[in-house]
């Protein structure tokens, strides 16, 4: 079947979009030219690359194949070259084994390649995409001709007949839940801008030195050292945190008096960076006012690894005769891809009702550049923030569509953009596209079914007898990173976690650690009005824009990272799909590598083809080894990827088995459990920020 996928690929890459020349031409006119800077090289190999995809038939094959050989032996380029030739042999086998066992892949694939074979034209064949979609992207396939349907369709199958409602729900948010969020902290955008921070000179060497250090982590919008206050995610979320506080005391839905325990993961690009990480933030929070009404905790890698070494693994000798924690060890903290922190952020709310703070019976994370719209909530849902936390949806259980037993021990709210809270708090922050407009979209266009996921699951309301939120809810399964919580009892009880590796959609990666548990499921809750404002467009601009090249090659990755897990997890990924379609499943792939390697050479040639040379060296320098590391961490049946998994299961195992043993002993007032907590208590309090 490599021949039609070749002419599926050829007619993409002769297509005029947009008036702009073919990837084809680009590419050709790429090969042919001099290679004269590192640019131009970059350009060539990923046109090579292309050009081979489309077989023998090609004029510039034998001179593109070439190329990739040639430059697989330099010093300089043998890396990014060998990455691409690695991609033509993986394509070739993944798409033939795939044919092999699904004949309906084989059959789309054969119509594909007949009907453009036949001289269609792309801009008079409004629905060719649907032929690509079958093959390459199931999951976007009849969405754009049908909305209603699907998002009808959708709902049904979410919903939930609840059982029992939470007998016991949250009554008083600002004692019971810990409020998490990450903050995200890379260089500064300009050297000159250190100079003015109101840090030690010490702290400001430790920042001029990281420069000089490895980037190890790419973030999407980390906040960049120096950034103005205005544009400062960490005081601008704090902010919005305790105006939403002192509207619930306004309301009297909070006592005078009440605090917010707001706890925050302090992660870096650079590893120096953690050194002055609470440094900074306390600089930049005390030139902005102070925070008052929070008691705010901020955690560095440096504080998880002492809660380790003086609590945990000391419980863990004592308590259950265990003396190798490396598990543990390598989940428990901040710094690294967002699953690890994400984890973190979730976890440490059963240690802290456990050893700090015994009034905790949540977390719920937010993100720093979201606000609750107190007073549109109000209006337009009939209840304030702490209102939809109080719900008892929260901690229900029922019955799902599959006829299965959940235990709604999470719960997720949604966000909409500041740009459309005017027309109504339930406008979706993600609008239906229109047809594809980029050879990108006719492999992948996660648009298309995240603004489905976000109409028929975050939009939906409790305003029919069928769907009232007492007797029939909707379950979750689309979630955004912040806007979403859960309970102490089900973290302990169904220990969830996302592994520490997976770098971008972290959220939606941590309901998959428990999908495969006994009944009932551990699912979350639709929590119709629980709606913040999502306000990064407003003052992040600079630091989503410098970030975006990473988060596209993050994407790639979600791909091969998302399709390796529901794989490790079953036989047929179908089972788990079934299950997180449209929008979380269209990242697990029959075809992960292909979809990847295509996407991503497409999208470099992209850059090249508008003029964004340097983009474009970037984006294949750093793609090619992020995605190729990625690819060979999930190849083979005892892959990095399985090996690793299975070690972070056990380490979360540990975690809890290690506070369920401390709880134990609390009860009977053990004298070193008693220790433990005190020692605990002293060292959470070493992360507490105070103002003057």
């Amino acid at each position: 079947m490599i021949s039609q996928l070749q002419t599926a690929l050829e007619f993409l890459l002769n297509a005029d979009f947009e008036s702009n020349n073919s990837l084809m031409a680009v590419s050709a006119n790429a090969i042919n030219s001099k290679l004269k800077d590192d640019a131009s090289i970059a350009q060539a190999i990923n046109a090579a690359f292309l050009i081979a995809l489309t077989g023998e038939g090609n004029a510039d094959y034998t001179k593109s194949i070439n190329l990739l050989a040639h430059m697989a032996k330099s010093a300089d380029w043998g890396n990014v070259a060998r990455f691409y030739q690695n991609g033509l042999k993986l394509i070739v086998d993944e798409v033939n084994l795939t044919c092999e066992i699904y004949p309906n892949f084989a059959d789309n694939l054969f119509n594909l390649a007949s009907r453009v074979n036949s001289g269609v034209n792309l801009e008079k064949n409004h629905n060719i995409e649907e032929l690509y979609w079958s093959v390459f992207f199931p999951e976007g396939s009849g969405i754009l001709t049908n909305p209603e349907e699907h998002i009808d369709r959708l709902r049904e199958y979410r919903k939930v007949v609840i059982n029992e409602l939470n007998p016991e729900p949250i009554s008083d948010p600002a004692r019971e839940i810990l409020f998490t969020s990450n903050v995200l902290l890379t260089l500064p955008r300009e050297v000159s801008t250190i100079e003015h921070l109101d840090l030690s000179d010490r702290d400001k060497e430790i920042i001029r030195n990281s420069a000089e250090e490895p980037q190890n982590y790419w973030y999407d919008h980390p906040i960049q050292i120096g950034v103005p206050i205005e544009n400062n995610e960490v005081v601008y979320g704090l902010r919005g945190l305790i105006d939403a506080l002192e509207y619930e005391r306004s309301c009297g839905k909070a006592s005078r008096s009440s605090r917010l325990t707001c706890l925050l993961s302090a992660s870096v690009t650079h590893a120096s960076l953690g050194k002055i990480a609470k440094n900074y933030l306390k600089a930049e929070l005390t030139r902005s006012g102070g925070i008052k009404h929070l008691n705010l905790f901020v955690f560095t890698e440096a504080d998880t690894q002492r809660i380790l070494d003086e609590i945990l693994v000391p419980a863990a000798n004592n308590y259950l005769d265990i003396k190798e924690t490396n598990g543990l060890r390598e989940v428990f903290g901040v710094d690294g891809e967002y699953g690890r922190h994400y984890s973190f952020l979730k976890a440490i709310s059963a240690f802290w009702a456990v050893l700090i703070q015994p009034s905790v019976r949540g977390t719920f994370k937010f993100d720093l550049d979201q606000v609750f719209p107190q007073k549109e909530l109000l209006e337009s849902s009939s209840g304030t923030a702490f209102d939809h936390l109080r719900t008892p949806l929260w901690g229900a259980t029922g019955t799902d569509g599959n006829g299965e037993k959940v235990k709604l021990g999470m719960i997720a709210g949604a966000l909409v953009n500041e740009r459309d809270i005017s027309k109504s708090i339930f406008t979706p922050d993600v609008q239906f596209p229109g047809s594809p407009t980029t050879p990108d979209q006719y492999i992948f266009f996660s648009k298309l079914p995240q603004a489905l996921s976000t109409e028929a699951e975050m939009m939906a309301r409790y305003t029919t007898s069928d769907l009232d939120g007492r007797h029939v809810c909707l379950q979750r399964v689309h979630i955004t990173g912040g806007t979403n919580g859960i309970l102490v009892d089900s973290l302990k009880q169904y220990r969830p976690f996302t592994p520490s590796f997976i770098g971008r959609a972290e959220d939606q990666a941590y309901i998959l650690s428990v999908v495969n548990q006994p009944e009932p499921k551990l699912a979350y809750a639709h929590e119709a009005g629980l709606i913040m404002r999502h306000d990064k467009e407003t003052f992040a601009q600079a630091a989503i824009k410098s970030a975006h090249t990473g988060a596209m090659i993050g994407d790639y990755v979600r791909t091969i990272y998302f399709s390796a897990y529901a794989s490790l997890l079953t036989d047929d990924i179908y089972e788990i799909k079934s299950l997180l379609d449209p929008f979380t499943g269209c990242f697990i792939s029959r075809i992960p590598i292909t979809v990847a390697y295509l996407r991503f050479s497409f999208n470099a040639a992209s850059f090249f083809s508008s003029g964004k040379k340097q983009q474009g060296l970037e984006f294949i320098k750093n793609g090619s080894s992020r995605l190729g590391h990625a690819i060979a961490f999930t190849c083979g049946e005892n892959s990095q990827f399985k090996q690793r998994y299975e070690f972070e299961r056990t380490g979360w195992n540990l975690y809890y088995d290690i506070l369920q043993a401390v709880e134990r002993a609390l009860a009977e007032s053990d004298d070193f459990a008693l220790r433990m907590r005190e020692k605990a208590q002293k060292l959470t309090a070493n992360s507490l920020i105070q103002f003057p």
